[in-house]
C-alpha cells in the first residue's frame, strides 16, 4: 500500500511543480498583497458559500441574493488580477478533474461507468 501512498505524493509534488500550479500561486500572492483585490475576492468568495449552503439545505435562494451574488461576480470579472486568478483556477481544477478521471478508470472497468450500467439489472 505505501508504494501507492508514494506515487500519490510524486503526483502532488508534480502538481506543486506544473505551470498551472505556479501561474495559480502567482497570481494568488498578488492578489493577497493588494488589499482592495483581496477584499473583492473575499466577499465574492462569501457570497457563493452562502448561496451553496443554502442549496445544500434545499433552500433556494432570494432574488436579491442571486442579483447580488451576479453584481459580485461582474465586479470580480472586471479586476484584472482576479479576473486572471479565476481562469487559472479554472484550468487547474480541469487538470485535477483530468488526474481523478485516469486515478480512477481502473474502478470503472472493474465496475462500470455509471451510464454504461443504466436499465441493466
Amino acid at each position: 500500500m505505501s508504494n501507492i501512498h508514494d506515487k500519490a505524493y510524486e503526483l502532488s509534488s508534480a502538481l506543486r511543480d506544473s505551470e498551472e500550479f505556479q501561474q495559480l500561486k502567482e497570481l494568488h500572492d498578488e492578489v493577497e498583497q493588494d488589499e482592495v483585490a483581496k477584499r473583492m475576492l473575499d466577499n465574492f468568495r462569501n457570497v457563493q458559500l452562502e448561496l451553496q449552503q443554502k442549496q445544500m439545505q434545499g433552500e433556494q435562494p432570494s432574488e436579491e441574493e442571486i442579483t447580488q451574488a451576479q453584481k459580485q461576480f461582474e465586479m470580480v470579472q472586471q479586476h484584472e488580477v482576479i479576473s486572471k486568478l479565476m481562469q487559472q483556477e479554472q484550468q487547474l481544477s480541469t487538470v485535477i478533474s483530468d488526474l481523478n478521471k485516469i486515478i480512477t478508470e481502473p474502478l470503472e472497468e472493474l465496475y462500470g461507468v455509471p451510464e454504461e450500467n443504466n436499465g441493466q439489472q
